[in-house]
């Protein structure tokens, strides 16, 4: 009776999987559509979660420093509320700063780009004319052209321009995704507090749940992965924080000793891009080399030899001493975990790429370290019986 019973148990179990994974086939568009409607009310909640956990990492370094010996009552009931003050404070002010000390240039290279760009065309112009010996036919063809630069470049800016704002649908919409992601985070911000407020508390209902529902063997598994995705996240995070202030400080200390234009600008630029695993700063040279292009084409070549220089310096030295140690991942799974983290998710996805490859490869190699000590102690158990 209890073997029949066993198995219309298994035969239940495995019946109710099968018609689950059915049903998620034949009604696959409404489930998609449901997922999508819980991911986009609970996202400013998921979004809260992940300010919080990287406000935490500040937030716990500080309280390392309020007052850590004092017995002092009022010190210590506002640790807390100071500590998480001060870490959105930084957080937003960094952003702040970084926004500032950018926009304001970026949009005067563009006004300097779109007056200039005219001027290199028609000095291209005259300067085939002049040298028609070199090019007879195209100087006879470019001799009898009269064509206004600035006019037609006028009128591909404004093509551009309109284009653009076609695709931002309407005005409306423009305000409204705006509005809706100030809200957003608005409402993540103040979702962030409230966990970093009581988070121990949040930590100790946690801790019962899994007492009440889970098996200790499994409570101790799953305990085991979130330390160690944890110990990897934070690691990474702190590591490429870190490594981009070194980069940005010494690209534009590099700067200025040669004097390159937007020194400031261009520096603090590639160090927040360098947030980015690898090919950040990539993007913030491109930036840079454009921005200097409107100065002189001429240094914006030796920006381009700068920074190839700083990044041979930043791949060979920094970053192995300062993310890749922390993280305990070789370079060649970091390269992996962008490449493909940057082709499902982008940006995003290789901010979490590189930290989640890191947390799959030291459990990997924990679980084969424990696998190979109980080899070696169940080979050194059957020599000695023998």
């Amino acid at each position: 009776m209890i073997y029949i019973n066993k198995n219309f148990k298994t035969f239940i179990k495995y019946g109710l999987c099968i018609a689950i994974l059915v049903l998620m086939v034949i009604r696959f568009d409404k489930i998609f559509l449901w997922i999508s409607r819980i991911w986009s009310v609970a996202f400013p909640l998921i979004l809260g979660c992940l300010f919080a956990y990287v406000l935490n990492i500040i937030m716990k370094a500080l309280e390392k420093h309020w007052f850590p010996m004092t017995n002092n009552k009022t010190a210590i009931q506002a640790r807390r509320g100071i500590c998480v003050f001060l870490s959105i404070f930084l957080v937003f002010g960094a952003i702040f700063l970084i926004i500032r000390i950018v926009l304001p240039e970026l949009v005067e290279a563009f006004s300097v780009m779109a007056d200039e760009i005219p001027v290199y065309f028609e000095k291209v112009q005259d300067w085939i004319v002049v040298n028609g010996d070199m090019f007879p036919s195209l100087a006879e063809q470019i001799g009898g052209m009269e064509i206004n630069w600035q006019e037609m470049f006028n009128k591909v800016f404004t093509y551009v321009t309109s284009g653009f704002s076609s695709m931002l649908s309407s005005a409306f919409t423009f305000i409204f995704q705006l509005m809706s992601s100030v809200v957003n985070v608005t409402i993540a911000t103040i979702f962030a507090v409230y966990i970093l407020m009581n988070k121990e508390k949040l930590q100790s209902q946690a801790k019962t749940l899994q007492n009440v529902y889970m098996k200790k063997s499994h409570m101790k598994r799953i305990n085991h992965v979130i330390y160690t995705a944890n110990e990897c996240f934070t690691s990474f995070i702190t590591g490429q924080c870190v490594e981009a202030v070194i980069l940005g400080i010494l690209c534009t200390v590099g700067m200025l000793i040669l004097r390159f234009p937007y020194a400031p600008m261009v520096g603090t630029f590639i160090g927040a891009t360098a947030l980015i695993p690898m090919v950040g700063a990539y993007i913030g040279a491109v930036v840079g080399a454009f921005m200097i292009f409107t100065v002189s084409p001429i240094q914006a070549v030796g920006f381009i030899v700068f920074i190839i220089i700083l990044q041979q310096l930043e791949g060979n030295l920094i970053y192995p001493k300062v993310v890749g140690a922390s993280i305990g991942l070789p370079g060649i799974w970091v390269l992996a975990a962008v490449t493909i983290g940057g082709g499902l998710g982008g940006i995003p996805g290789m901010l979490i790429g590189v930290p989640l490859t890191a947390t799959i490869y030291r459990l990997i190699c924990l679980d084969v370290q424990e696998r190979t000590r109980h080899e070696d102690i169940s080979i050194d158990s059957k020599k000695t019986e023998e």
